[in-house]
């Protein structure tokens, strides 16, 4: 079993309490690396040596030496990625392939914001103040704490590196502990970059004992957050005690909406992509299905069809399509929501099941599953899944697919299916999402925003803007007059 160490200060170090914990593969259900588990003592440690980044090497650097740093990081991201992939792939169950895809888009993240760290621009204000010259600068926040989830670490990590590391900050992350292992190698590569100590921390352990420690610690500047809503209240709560700013990538339970004009074959596609690709585990997943109601048999049948034939087993082989669940707890609510899908009435038309024995073996294997019938106060189709689990409903017109769409308390993202770009604009105006694709599903970039409405959470990241969430605005008035005039004498 491979062992770990906490990274603090460019050192790979025991965690101060001697605790570990083991990272479980999702496919074999085996222990397969040993962990520290961090505590205060290590969260105190960690701050203090991004602090003394801060305030040393790092903040002294110029923005130009910081990108080209961050560009260093993004090169041996690159020539590493297998490496970084496979160890991904271990540790959350996530197919081989696109892992590789996911981990290669990671070092553009870092090509990006190097790229934007020395262009980003402060601007003289033409204010109404006679003789007084005025300008706005943006300066670092401070000690950053980045807090990801387990289903995409590396690339949820970069969304937030990237940007708070290009705008002169330092980091302290704390990786989900269903999946600490590969923010831990790609640490490694920091320091082989030349990074300056301090600049990129990496702490394992769990919510209440590291990750509270560090939202609520005194010298920490700014949260970064991304996971469920529920996690996302707790540690907004952890930050206010602090009036930290915070950001909030949280869940959804995205509308994917079909129209009859559609082209069918290719919305099949999408709405396969947008459900089953991660397994389901995504905070983007389509996982509400809206059909029109005269595609309504059509559109189903296909989806079921190809739904069936899809392999589900090993990530590590090419030809699966479909991996285990990456966690023991998440595999068990999946099931459970299942098992409330067909009580309160919904008919499973695909799937349904665990699979074990053969090639499943101990892992977290569900069927990916379809069930039809389902209307919009069913708590399948109210309620993140986080699973290969798709509820279809029905509407008729474009205000009715709305109503549905728009009536839920998330609003991360929505797909819209039509070849009337009235429609696509009229639907994409009204939906109540932070992102619509329209003829597509799952498209981000690292050069436009992502996040979301409502209980999806708060803030942006990605695209330029994501600089300013990590920046302090300065603003600074300089007298042109050589003399203060004395605001004692009165003029008559």
């Amino acid at each position: 079993m491979k062992t770990y160490q906490l990274f603090i200060g460019d050192e790979f170090v025991d965690a101060a309490g001697g605790e570990w914990f083991n990272t479980l593969d999702p496919f074999t259900g085996e222990p397969w690396a040993r962990v520290p588990k961090a505590g205060q003592a290590d969260v105190d440690r960690a701050v203090a040596a991004a602090k003394a980044a801060l305030e040393g090497p790092w903040g002294k650097m110029s923005a130009s030496d910081r990108g080209m740093l961050l560009h260093k990081v993004g090169e041996l991201i690159e020539a590493n990625a297998d490496k970084l992939a496979e160890v991904e792939c271990r540790d959350n169950g996530k197919l081989k392939s696109e892992v590789m895809g996911q981990v290669r888009y990671v070092a553009k993240y870092f090509y990006y914001y190097g790229g934007l760290a020395d262009k980003i621009q402060g601007v003289v204000v033409p204010n109404d103040k006679p003789k007084v010259f005025n300008y706005v600068k943006y300066e670092p926040m401070g000690v950053v704490a980045s807090i990801t989830p387990w289903n995409s670490s590396l690339l949820l990590t970069a969304w937030k590196a990237g940007p708070a590391l290009a705008a002169g900050n330092t980091m302290v992350c704390k990786p989900s502990e269903f999946t600490p292992a590969s923010l831990l190698d790609l640490a490694a590569l920091f320091v082989e970059a030349g990074v300056p100590a301090g600049v990129f921390n990496v702490l394992t352990g769990f919510g209440a004992e590291c990750g509270d420690p560090l939202v609520r610690h005194p010298d920490v500047a700014r949260v970064a957050f991304t996971g469920g809503d529920e996690g996302g209240r707790k540690v907004y709560a952890s930050a206010a005690a602090g009036l930290k700013p915070v950001s909030l990538e949280l869940g959804g339970k995205s509308p994917n909406i079909v129209f009859d004009d559609a082209d069918i074959d290719n919305a099949v596609n999408g709405v396969i992509t947008g459900i089953f690709s991660a397994g389901g585990q995504t905070c983007m997943a389509g996982s509400r299905l809206l059909l029109q109601d005269s595609i309504y048999d059509e559109f189903l049948e296909k989806l079921v069809k190809i739904t069936r034939a899809a392999k589900v087993g090993d990530p590590s082989d090419p030809s699966t399509e479909i991996g285990p669940v990456a966690t023991l707890p998440q595999f068990e609510k999946v099931l459970s929501y299942i098992d409330i899908a067909k009580k309160e009435g919904a008919r499973c038309v695909a799937g349904g099941n665990r699979l074990t024995g053969g090639a499943y073996g101990a892992g977290q294997f569900v069927e990916p599953t379809i069930f039809a019938d389902v209307t919009n106060d069913m708590r399948i189709a109210q309620e993140e899944v986080f699973g290969p689990v798709l509820a279809v409903l029905r509407f008729t017109d474009e205000d009715d697919a709305l109503r549905i769409g728009n009536d839920i308390r998330f609003g991360l993202a929505a797909g819209v299916w039509t070849s009337s770009l009235h429609r696509a604009m009229y639907i994409t105006e009204r939906l109540k999402a932070g992102t619509v694709w329209v003829n597509n599903y799952r498209s981000t970039s690292y050069t436009t925003p992502f996040g979301g409405f409502k209980h999806s959470g708060i803030g942006r990241e990605g695209g330029v803007d994501a600089v300013r969430e990590y920046m302090e605005a300065k603003s600074v008035w300089i007298s042109t007059e050589l003399k203060m005039p004395n605001p004692f004498v009165r003029k008559y």
